[in-house]
């Protein structure tokens, strides 16, 4: 089996927008009982608040922006070359995409944005 070919950033991104996009589908139901304690009562969002403010939930928040910025990048990064074709910049927009993703997480958890 030639396993050469995965581990070529293209390679690499497409499996990030694949495995960022099936964690995203994963945690929807997690966001929608959330928004359920909201309509719930004021107790039930109060005590949910309490345990969002943990270390870990707040470490997974950061998880949750870098991997939407993450998919949004690198679905970006599939429209341009469904658009504008394959190009030798390739390797440059798959380091664009994870930058720009890293620099969204990074923005989150310093509280900039």
């Amino acid at each position: 089996m030639d396993l050469r070919g995965r581990s070529h950033p293209t390679w690499i991104a497409f499996l990030v927008h694949r495995v960022s996009g099936l964690l995203l589908a994963l945690f929807l139901p997690l966001h929608f009982w959330a928004l359920s304690r909201a309509i719930t009562g004021e107790a039930a969002l109060e005590g949910f608040l309490r345990w969002a403010d943990a270390g870990l939930v707040k470490a997974s928040e950061t998880l949750l922006v870098v991997l939407l910025a993450a998919h949004l990048a690198g679905g970006l990064r599939v429209l341009a070359l469904e658009f504008l074709g394959w190009r030798s910049s390739q390797k440059t927009m798959v380091a664009a995409s994870a930058g720009v993703a890293l620099a969204a997480g990074l923005l989150f958890l310093l509280n900039v944005a």
